[in-house]
């Protein structure tokens, strides 16, 4: 596809794009090698990425501001993405503009969001729309430049209204939660390697292959369950798959002491069950709340135990749509 795109044409000469991060409930690793991974959307932190015409393409960023010629290679991914759009909508050289309040290596999707908000405004841009398989390769070419072979499972989830069941061998499949259910997502500070820590599991596999394989099992058999008790609002069912899914993370060696402490601070606060949440070796852990309106003193513990911020997001309810940050401590 080519498009013309006349300077006298306002509508063209700009495009605004939205994704949001994510949180991995159960699943992590184990995706990689065919088992189902249970996702949730974090809406309330976002990614937007605004494109304008351009003589010479350049990028405006909290990481660069400059030439995209000049761009560094940490920048890999939007790269990626820009190329990646660009090429298929057949674009003209674009100013592009990202803010983001996703935290950046912390197992929280922000390159995958990163480039589905380019991804949607390119296509705001274009006046064209994708379906969803369309969009998500697109958004998979900027992850292969930041993660190597990523399962797809950050991808569908970063643009997805509700959770998600993924799997690399099933269609991607919505689940709504039919009772209100809370979730609090507290960073550790410290950054990760999705890359990484899936050449860590991979590694171990090769020496203990019954041993990893079995875990992953375990963590699909854990996965399945974790998906009728998020549709209903079980929490405290959604707590016995994240309590024994970190157990199983930490059997492969993707837990830290200062992981291990975030959940252990989320459970003297009162959640049934914590974990930690995407590549592991530092980043995020995600603790399912008691119930919605019981978030406090599960935020309050996570802070007292030096999480650098918290976040709390709730599904299920229009009393709960909007999800929220409850600030960060110091």
């Amino acid at each position: 596809m080519s498009l013309t795109l006349p300077l006298s044409d306002a509508s063209r000469l700009a495009g605004t794009g939205k994704a949001h991060a994510k949180a991995i409930l159960v699943g992590e690793h184990a995706v990689v090698y065919g088992a189902p991974a249970l996702a949730i959307p974090l809406p309330g932190l976002s990614v937007t990425a605004t494109l304008t015409q351009a003589s010479t393409p350049t990028i405006a960023s909290s990481l660069y501001q400059g030439p995209l010629e000049n761009a560094p290679t940490n920048l890999a991914p939007l790269l990626a993405a820009i190329e990646a759009v660009t090429t298929r909508l057949g674009l003209p050289a674009l100013n592009t503009s990202i803010e983001s309040r996703i935290p950046d290596a912390r197992g929280l999707g922000s390159s995958a969001a990163l480039a589905a908000a380019v991804v949607s405004a390119a296509t705001d841009f274009a006046g064209v729309a994708l379906d969803a398989d369309e969009q998500h390769e697109l958004i998979q070419q900027a992850e292969r430049a930041a993660h190597g072979t990523p399962s797809g499972i950050d991808a569908r989830a970063v643009v997805a209204d509700t959770a998600i069941r993924f799997s690399t061998t099933e269609p991607t499949s919505a689940v709504v939660a039919a009772q209100p259910i809370a979730f609090v997502v507290a960073d550790s500070g410290v950054r990760r390697s999705s890359t990484d820590a899936v050449s860590r599991v991979r590694a171990l596999r090769e020496t203990q292959r019954r041993t990893v394989d079995q875990i992953i099992d375990e963590i699909s058999v854990l996965a399945e369950l974790a998906v009728p008790a998020l549709a209903a609002g079980q929490a405290d069912k959604m707590g016995e798959s994240l309590r024994h899914t970190h157990e199983l993370l930490g059997r492969l060696e993707v837990s830290t002491p200062r992981l291990d402490a975030l959940v252990e601070a989320a459970h003297r606060g009162g959640s049934p069950g914590a974990k930690l949440t995407g590549g592991g070796c530092g980043g995020c852990i995600v603790a399912v709340a008691p119930h919605p309106d019981a978030t406090e003193s599960l935020v309050e513990s996570l802070r007292v135990a030096g999480a650098e911020h918290v976040w709390t997001t709730v599904l299920g309810s229009p009393r709960y749509a909007t999800p929220h940050t409850l600030g960060s401590s110091s």
